[in-house]
């Protein structure tokens, strides 16, 4: 332990050839995983080497505090796994009581974007065309309706719906990807 405070690296390869063996047994009999034992070993070592000023040689030999550094470390490395999975399983199930909130974020955004072009191409039609449009589906009137509330004769009220419906289609064609959200379709 001297020559690992005055950073002799041999040393530290010694103190690892002689109780390697031994923490990893520590190790595994703690966190029951060969992978983990052996990382938190080379942990122990590391934790050795940094803090081997901590020390006490009156307090009892050097393998008992370097045993004490492997379970402790071990106990750490079970509690946060646990940990870890306790908060796995918990959001595994928010997650099924709530359904996949991120395709409703999705189809909100997509949402969005359909009433921007939507907005954008009823912006590109003569106004008689939008009135005609917005009283029929936004109205939700039928054409003799729109026709009586206007005053417009029937046939010019079909005339301007179909053009300006026509204008429309031509001009939303480019978007048919946002209609699609995570493979069904979206009500627009």
């Amino acid at each position: 332990m001297e020559m690992i405070l005055a950073h002799d690296q041999h040393a530290l390869s010694l103190l690892h050839k002689r109780y390697a063996r031994i923490l990893r047994s520590i190790a595994i009999k703690v966190v029951h995983n060969d992978a983990d034992a052996e990382d938190l070993v080379q942990e122990v070592f590391l934790q050795i080497w940094d803090r081997v000023s901590h020390y006490d040689p009156s307090k009892g030999r050097a393998i008992g505090w370097i045993t004490t550094l492997t379970r402790r470390r071990a106990i750490d490395r079970l509690r946060k796994r646990e940990t870890y999975s306790r908060f796995e399983d918990r959001f595994t199930e928010e997650t099924k009581a709530q359904g996949d909130g991120w395709s409703h974020v999705h189809e909100d955004v997509a949402q969005s974007e359909i009433s921007r072009h939507l907005e954008q191409a009823m912006a590109a039609l003569p106004e008689v065309q939008q009135r005609a449009i917005r009283l029929a589906y936004h109205g939700e009137m039928s054409q003799r309706e729109v026709a009586a509330h206007t005053g417009i004769p029937l046939g010019t009220i079909k005339t301007r719906l179909e053009l300006g419906l026509t204008k429309m289609a031509r001009l939303l064609s480019r978007i048919d990807d946002l209609l699609w959200v995570g493979h069904r379709p979206v009500n627009a």
